[in-house]
């Protein structure tokens, strides 16, 4: 059809006017921008907001796979959470879970796509900047550091995915022959060194990028690599003389009412109410509801696990119990129908258990009292507990597009999960008393604000208090990786901290030998050391470009 299109049009203008060239054939389409169009500084700041855009993981026609909070691979795929839902619902995601490495999986391919696209548009501000004539040398370099954060944030998520992964910069002309036969961490390390040495150290606007995180985000490449030497530098100077601190009340850190705040380092930003559909209020997490009459009313995904809900038990002295938290089961409801009788658990708890789990008996923040069964889609299926971390409050996404619109913006760098990471630099170094004042120092905020009743009393026995000391190293190790769990749980980390700690298969598979029990669907799952660490390399990227060009990762 289109080459009888193309033929007519040729016969037409040799028909009716010998002037009629091959510039007829190469009119830009009305409405169409173009290089030229776009050359200039507003037409870069228009291609970097969109480079932008996709943080969240959407704009390119992902959904649930590609979100940027990494509630699959991060979560899912850890020992905090389950899928959630029933069992036939989007089974792909169990095959995640269950760490059957399947490459023909479609949701690879949505994250693969969404993180190349957000690479190629921070590409796309690069070339732009070349060739505009009416930007100082100072918006030139501004725009190409926060072009080149991003490029390295893509990349940097894709690295983490995958491991062995292209590195596509601005030169790249041939996108169908991108072999991943090389490293790439020095090529991100690059990104975000170019942007620590020229981003400002103010935002021109609340969402984007400034020298301290690219400095975070440099902190956290070399803390993958184990490196250190070089990480420390970094986290010391956010610390000492960075603008951030931590927000007085935990649950601030998930409110829309306290977005952007001090504890913010870099925030992904969503929107409702913009004359959208919905895509731009964290629409990766749209599943991520209360099932049946709870607010959202769909779809029951993301709960989770019952050894998440058990690690927030302290003992008397509201220290957490490290090794024999998993012991017993914090009592909950599973098998009851809402209408039974029920009293929630009368042990000591952690306050952050009940901002980031919904536990029946308890506020669900302003929606009421958590029923139990009739806000779970399949109790036996996936347990008796549904996600609460970055819900928002009845009221809050006032003219959102949908229901399960989300304004909540995604934390995705805290200033919490820095001091964390300083603390397990202070530990490696045999610095028990640094990783002692700043895991206090986390503790210490968590018994600030508790979840209570409608009478202002606390709705569940909280107790948590700093450590008095730690013993040896291998005990304050322990710890930190413990606070870490709890202060940044279903939050998309965990996976990833137990890789680039090495002992995920340790942890995950002491995990499943109890979860088979209860979670019959895990049964035959199983972490294996040196493969199960990374994704497979989306089928679909090695059927483009050949098997010969793009490797799957071993085993």
């Amino acid at each position: 059809m289109k080459k009888k299109i193309l033929v007519l049009t040729a016969l037409v203008c040799m028909g009716i006017m010998d002037s009629c060239k091959d510039k007829f054939l190469e009119t830009t389409p009305l409405g169409v921008g173009n290089e030229t169009m776009l050359a200039n500084k507003t037409g870069v700041n228009a291609v970097l907001i969109g480079a932008y855009s996709l943080l969240d993981g959407v704009g390119s026609g992902g959904t649930y796979f590609s979100a940027v909070s990494n509630w699959i691979y991060g979560t899912v795929a850890s020992d905090d959470g389950y899928k959630g839902s029933d069992v036939g619902d989007l089974a792909q995601i169990t095959t995640i879970e269950k760490y059957i490495q399947q490459a023909d999986i479609g949701g690879f391919n949505e994250k693969w796509v969404a993180l190349y696209d957000g690479v190629s548009r921070s590409n796309d501000v690069l070339r732009l900047i070349g060739k505009a004539t009416d930007m100082t040398e100072a918006e030139k370099t501004q725009a190409t550091a926060e072009a080149r954060f991003l490029r390295g944030w893509y990349h940097f998520e894709a690295k983490k995915m995958w491991n062995m992964v292209p590195y596509v910069d601005e030169t790249v002309t041939d996108y169908i022959n991108l072999p991943n036969d090389k490293d790439i961490w020095p090529n991100i390390e690059a990104d975000f060194q170019f942007a620590v040495d020229n981003i400002s150290a103010t935002k021109a606007q609340v969402g984007r990028a400034s020298k301290w995180s690219a400095k975070a985000m440099l902190a956290k490449v070399h803390m993958y690599q184990s490196d250190y030497t070089a990480a420390k530098p970094l986290l010391v100077d956010i610390i000492s003389n960075g603008p951030f601190s931590l927000v007085a009340n935990y649950h601030d850190n998930f409110r829309i009412a306290t977005e952007n705040n001090s504890e913010s380092v870099f925030e992904v930003q969503m929107s409702v109410a913009d004359g959208g559909s919905g895509e731009n209020g964290s629409w990766g997490d749209n599943l991520n509801f209360p099932y049946g009459s709870g607010p959202g009313g769909c779809c029951g995904f993301y709960q989770p696990s019952q050894n998440l809900v058990n690690a927030f038990k302290t003992d008397a002295a509201g220290l957490p119990l490290l090794d024999t938290f998993n012991d017993v089961d914090v009592k909950n409801d599973e098998g009851l129908a809402s209408s039974d009788p029920f009293t929630p658990e009368t042990g000591t708890l952690d306050p952050r258990l009940d901002w980031t789990v919904g536990r029946r008996g308890l506020p669900f923040l302003n929606w009421g009292i958590h029923p139990g069964k009739n806000w779970i889609r399949d109790q036996s299926f996936a347990g008796p507990y549904t996600f609460k971390k970055f819900f928002a409050n009845s009221g809050d996404n006032a003219g959102a597009e949908s229901p399960r619109a989300n304004a909540n913006n995604y934390r995705a760098i805290r200033y919490a999960d820095l001091l964390l990471m300083r603390a397990e630099i202070a530990v490696e170094e045999n610095d028990l008393p640094t990783a002692l004042t700043i895991v206090n120092q986390i503790r210490t905020r968590a018994a600030t604000e508790v979840v209570k009743k409608d009478d202002g009393t606390p709705a569940a026995n909280y107790l948590v208090k700093p450590y008095t000391a730690f013993a040896s190293q291998d005990y304050a190790r322990k710890a930190v990786r413990f606070e870490r769990r709890l202060e940044l749980a279903m939050e998309g980390h965990r996976h990833f901290d137990l890789v680039r700690w090495g002992n995920a298969d340790v942890v995950l598979n002491a995990y499943l030998a109890k979860e088979k029990i209860k979670r019959t669907y895990l049964n035959g799952a199983v972490f294996k050391k040196g493969s199960s660490e990374y994704f497979p390399i989306p089928q679909a990227q090695i059927d483009i470009m050949g098997s010969n060009v793009l490797k799957q990762n071993p085993n």
